[in-house]
């Protein structure tokens, strides 16, 4: 799941060698932490976080196919 948010991320940026993607384990859900550069935030939350809402909506589908829960958080 890590690898699909990261290629999405990569597809909304003007820098793509700055998206990385950890992940962790924390209170039985998979939290993946999406780092991209400080200029391309905005392009990744979009106007009214539709963007980032919707790449949570296609993370969670492929969670739910899994049995597994998933959290998205963008980080500096």
């Amino acid at each position: 799941m890590a690898e699909l948010l990261a290629f999405l991320a990569r597809e909304l940026v003007d820098d793509p060698e700055a998206v990385h993607v950890d992940s962790e384990e924390r209170d039985g859900a998979l939290v993946l932490r999406l780092h991209v550069a400080e200029d391309d935030r905005g392009k990744v939350i979009g106007r009214g976080g539709r963007i980032v809402r919707a790449l949570r909506t296609i993370l969670r589908a492929t969670a739910v196919r899994e049995g597994r829960r998933v959290l998205v958080e963008i980080v500096e």
